[in-house]
């Protein structure tokens, strides 16, 4: 029998603790805190029926678990209450927490932003936050990057590149925008994060048995700071 937890529903944005959203567009009803799935005997890791019962318990999670992970519901000043999809952005979906009051970043421009990151294959195990990184003052350090550059991972470009500053914003980046290889950034300073997260991204065996569509799935809370053309 295999047991998959989820995880109550913690504060907004800046509670180091909370977990990660749903995977849907639209909010579903909470789930079960507890899901079971169980097999008649014992499987093999690598015959073929366990690797469609890692399958199903990946989809049960991303349908069902993720619906229960909610965060705080979005501000009276958010401009959307449902997920969009990010136009030109390779399947991004995009959630408006609070809506930004300040200019809007184009191509070339150096950007602030804090985030918190979260992998939904690890049930949103959050792997980095820019909370989490502080200056001698013990002041939070926020990321910054030149929108399109490429150095960063194509979803969070994508989320950036329409936000205006003040702004906060939920995405659910697909594996195609995430990361592609080890050196992309924002990369998570601590090296037992870093080496959990590409592992599970990475995975040869659960590549090869098809769950490649699901493994590099994340989510991110940006924050967008500053703007410097």
């Amino acid at each position: 029998m295999v047991v998959v937890h989820s995880h109550a529903s913690s504060p907004y944005l800046r509670d180091p603790h909370h977990t990660a959203l749903h995977y849907l567009l639209r909010r579903a009803p909470p789930s079960p805190p507890i899901i079971y799935a169980t097999s008649p005997q014992p499987l093999s890791s690598s015959s073929p029926s366990a690797a469609s019962t890692r399958r199903t318990l990946l989809v049960s999670i991303a349908t069902t678990s993720f619906s229960s992970l909610i965060l705080s519901p979005p501000s009276k000043s958010a401009t959307n209450t449902e997920f969009f999809d990010l136009p030109n952005s390779g399947g991004v979906k995009a959630l408006d927490l609070r809506a930004g009051t300040g200019a809007t970043p184009v191509d070339g421009d150096q950007v602030a932003i804090h985030y918190y990151g979260r992998l939904a294959a690890k049930q949103g195990w959050r792997f980095d936050s820019t909370y989490d990184h502080k200056d001698s003052a013990g002041e939070p350090i926020p990321f910054v990057f030149t929108l399109g550059s490429g150095k960063v991972i194509s979803g969070i470009e994508s989320a950036v590149r329409s936000m205006q500053v003040g702004g906060t914003r939920r995405v659910i980046i697909p594996p195609s925008q995430g990361y592609q290889n080890t050196s992309q950034e924002p990369i998570p300073p601590n090296f037992f994060d870093r080496q959990r997260l590409f592992t599970t991204i990475f995975n040869p065996t659960r590549l090869g048995n098809g769950e490649g569509s699901t493994l590099g799935t994340l989510i991110f809370d940006i924050e967008l700071i500053s703007i410097r053309h």
